[in-house]
């Protein structure tokens, strides 16, 4: 049975690597050295493809899919290895997709690597870029994150060669707040809303429910529901047992970083130079792409500027992920509210607001005295304003605050961070 399952991988294999593929933004080089590269991100962000492509190109190499139901529960490496050796002739690089489904997967990894083997692994479980890798792949991994196409990706395959400037990047990106990045419906003639809608439901069995052993799956998916449906909005673990009919608070606060770690939501803190307030506040919840927002057909309160806000979030997170910065938002005591706030070691690097729509001055007025409160209170003069007004930067007082605020272009930030090495800023 090991052996007809892996030939028809290998079949698999074939096929998927000969369809059309669009090299997305990140650099792996599979066999610079023995170190476990590991690719991260949710499921059907193109990670597999991404490895398929990357593994196939330094000759002998094997591969096996982890997400088979026929090898889920498997504790046999050793009779597996043996099989691999025979069907793909004992290569030394590997990849294995889906790593997290198979117990002990850091042990087996730790083995093949003294043997000798090169190992590409990807996997579905946030809780691989923490506690699980630093504990037993310490120094002898490099991680990568992998998410849903990038705007610049979006473009890239929508409209080939268009730039910064061109004149249909304003549709461009009022079409990708919407329908967000998963490749597989850019590339197929599916339809997108019942795809995400399925993928979502995928990734709460799959991920979640299976992985975790869960009695009963209706709470953790009306938890995932009030969550998408508040997407850029404060949330408290109270709310969010009552709303998802939890027994508790602490089950709430479990299935939040059940979702979480399936890389469906990710968090916020309320930023505070105190731990002690931190932990104590609500925090902000948001979306890792915004076609899984729209695809449940969520309410969303002032719908573009919620979604562009949840973009930004998006990219800022993934630095955050790949340690290049610590991310928060900020909100003072007479509640002024700075969307994102960037820190770097021990500096407030960086504070960004992002206004879709600044034509009313009334909203400039809000967006504008909150960065004047925060960059007053924590010495940081690098206040940025993102919306759809052209660049430029303006000095602005309030009650005896002062200070040049940059507006930029959504558009031209996101490009500016796809091709930045580090930080928040180009």
């Amino acid at each position: 049975m090991l052996r007809k399952i892996l030939t028809q991988q290998k079949a698999e294999f074939a096929e998927r690597t000969a369809e059309s593929y669009i090299p997305r933004k990140i650099v792996i080089n599979a066999d610079e050295n023995d170190l476990i590269k590991v690719v991260l991100g949710p499921r059907r962000a193109g990670k597999s493809f991404l490895a398929m492509h990357l593994i196939k190109v330094i000759g002998s190499f094997g591969y096996v899919n982890f997400d088979d139901e026929f090898l889920s529960g498997l504790t046999d490496t050793q009779t597996l290895m043996d099989v691999v050796d025979e069907v793909w002739g004992s290569p030394t690089n590997l990849l294995f997709d889906e790593i997290q489904n198979i117990d002990k997967w850091e042990l087996f990894l730790n083995r093949l690597q003294r043997q000798g083997r090169k190992l590409v692994v990807t996997g579905s479980n946030a809780h691989l870029l923490g506690s699980e890798l630093a504990t037993h792949l310490t120094g002898r991994h490099l991680p990568f994150v992998l998410m849903p196409f990038s705007f610049p990706e979006y473009v890239s395959f929508k409209q080939p060669g268009a730039g910064i400037g061109d004149a249909k990047m304003a549709g461009l990106l009022f079409s990708y707040l919407k329908e967000g990045g998963f490749p597989e419906p850019l590339f197929k003639a599916v339809d997108r809303r019942f795809y995400l809608s399925t993928l979502l439901d995928s990734i709460i069995y799959k991920d979640i429910v299976r992985r975790f052993k869960l009695r009963a799956h209706t709470g953790i998916q009306a938890a995932a529901r009030y969550l998408l449906s508040n997407a850029g909005s404060e949330y408290s673990h109270a709310r969010v047992a009552e709303v998802s009919g939890c027994r508790s608070v602490k089950t709430a606060e479990k299935y939040i970083g059940y979702l979480e770690q399936a890389f469906l939501v990710f968090s916020l803190s309320r930023f505070s130079w105190k731990v002690r307030e931190q932990v104590r506040a609500n925090r902000k919840i948001y979306c890792i792409d915004n076609g899984l927002i729209a695809s449940g057909g969520f309410a969303v309160g002032a719908e573009a500027g919620r979604l562009a806000e949840n973009l930004v979030a998006i990219v800022l997170n993934k630095k955050q992920l790949q340690k290049e910065i610590e991310l928060f938002f900020w909100k003072s005591r007479d509640n002024h509210e700075v969307d994102f706030l960037v820190k770097k070691g021990n500096v407030v690097h960086q504070l960004i607001q992002v206004c879709w729509d600044v034509s009313d001055p009334h909203t400039q007025k809000r967006e504008i005295r909150a960065l004047l409160s925060a960059a007053g209170e924590l010495k940081c003069e690098n206040m940025l304003i993102l919306t759809d007004k052209p660049e430029g930067t303006e000095k602005h007082t309030w009650f005896g605050k002062s200070g040049e605020i940059k507006f930029q272009p959504l558009s031209k930030w996101l490009f500016e961070q796809e091709n930045s090495g580090s930080g928040a800023d180009a």
